[in-house]
């Protein structure tokens, strides 16, 4: 049911739980010095003033500094889940309770619900939408066609978003520009690959409470998120095979130090499995039939849809809670497969999701975003557009500033050289 606080709509699990949420935002702040200066600067400039915003996220004390950031430049702003397991329900309360920000989420949130708040957002009439996994933006496109003379843009951060957003372009329905902020130097060399792979460790971890160490863990995807899963992996004594489709990717893999095997031949070796391809059904029947008694597989992909839990469902002779977040489902061979986290985004299912440091620099994109299509209303072209190189580099160099990290600086002769071609051997 959707209550009322002080005329504030808002759907989430518990307002009591608003004191011990703010307390968690506030220790988040504390890593994030780049969106904390955009805050402020924003503040004084009110650069979304008079703009309508929704923003569909995983609804973390991370993501809080985001809402808040945007509700200091104006934004009339409103936040929803983008997963069922991925809301912090302390977070949420304190959104509504200590920050005036509408926000409809609810851990375990059932798909009626998720759904519903899509809809909710769209009733806000938004002018930018932030998404994780464009859900958003192709209900817009495909039920709400009479609201899209109201866009100004959207933005994206998942690779899985992005897919859909080309596959929207090539079709022709997207008629509006959409802000890659995914393929931003300053967040996917960052979140992706040191953000999703200690987050995706640390939720198998907190789910199961086993020792990775000498275990096998299969990586299915090397690109940024698999990278980061598998390096963490091997540093806490993991022996990592990698599976892959792209060959550059594989080479790169090999030359890395991993083994590079077809899924159906890591499936019999695996005792632990992370999916994190983009992908539908990585993970198949054909796979479950030949693990271990006892193997693990989790996602860390956004959507669920990496294994293929249906048919592992209709196989099972019998499925049981083994622990929080935790699912055996028992084969009529007798063996079992381990499900963590539903087959959702385990590090947000089991765990706390990204680290605030790495989060610093993606909602630094996705807050600056926002600025750049609000002031280039009106002048971009429908479909993909990159984060200006300059606000990339920006974002690095206050990062770099709030660590104590200083660079060097080119020289007039070396600029000089750099711009010639006469100069040689």
């Amino acid at each position: 049911m959707v209550a009322t606080s002080n005329q504030l709509n808002h759907e989430v699990k518990n307002l009591s739980l608003a004191p011990q949420g703010k307390q968690r935002i506030e220790w988040a702040g504390r890593e994030m010095p780049v969106l904390r200066q955009i805050r402020d600067r924003f503040a004084q400039e009110q650069p979304l003033k008079g703009i309508r915003l929704v923003a569909c996220c995983h609804v973390t004390t991370e993501t809080a500094h985001l809402a808040i950031a945007l509700k200091a430049g104006g934004a009339d702003s409103l936040l929803i889940a983008s997963n069922p397991l991925s809301t912090q329900d302390d977070v949420a309360a304190s959104l509504v309770t200590d920050y005036g920000i509408p926000v409809f989420a609810q851990k375990g949130e059932d798909t009626e619900m998720y759904r519903r708040h899509v809809q909710i957002a769209l009733d806000h009439h938004p002018n930018i939408i932030i998404d994780d996994g464009s859900d958003v933006t192709a209900t817009l496109i495909q039920e709400r066609q009479h609201q899209l003379s109201e866009i100004i843009g959207t933005t994206e951060e998942t690779t899985t978003g992005i897919v859909r957003l080309r596959a929207m372009f090539r079709d022709g329905v997207l008629t509006f520009p959409a802000i890659n902020v995914n393929d931003a130097d300053t967040k996917h060399f960052f979140d992706n690959r040191y953000g999703t792979g200690q987050s995706t460790l640390d939720g198998i971890i907190r789910a199961t409470n086993i020792l990775l160490a000498g275990k096998t863990m299969v990586v299915a995807g090397y690109g940024w998120c698999g990278k980061g899963t598998a390096l963490r992996a091997r540093g806490m004594g993991a022996n990592v095979i990698i599976t892959e489709i792209d060959p550059v990717r594989a080479i790169e893999a090999v030359m890395d130090g991993f083994r590079v095997l077809p899924m159906a031949e890591a499936a019999p070796q695996g005792d632990i499995f992370v999916t994190v391809t983009g992908n539908k059904h990585v993970i198949r029947a054909e796979h479950f039939q030949v693990m271990k008694d006892g193997a693990m597989v989790a996602n860390s992909g956004h959507f669920d849809i990496e294994i293929d839990l249906k048919s592992l469902g209709a196989e099972a002779t019998q499925v049981r809670d083994v622990r929080n977040f935790t699912q055996e489902y028992r084969l009529p061979s007798g063996k079992a497969v381990v499900v963590l986290g539903e087959g959702r985004l385990i590090n947000l299912a089991a765990a706390e999701g990204h680290p605030a440091s790495v989060m610093d620099m993606s909602f630094a994109n996705q807050a600056l975003a926002c600025e750049y299509l609000a002031t280039k209303k009106g002048q971009l072209e429908p479909g993909l557009h990159a984060i200006p190189r300059e606000l990339d580099q920006e974002i690095a160099r206050l990062k770099l500033q709030a660590m104590g990290i200083a660079l060097d600086t080119l020289t007039e002769e070396q600029i000089e050289y750099m711009n010639s071609w006469t100069s040689g051997t």
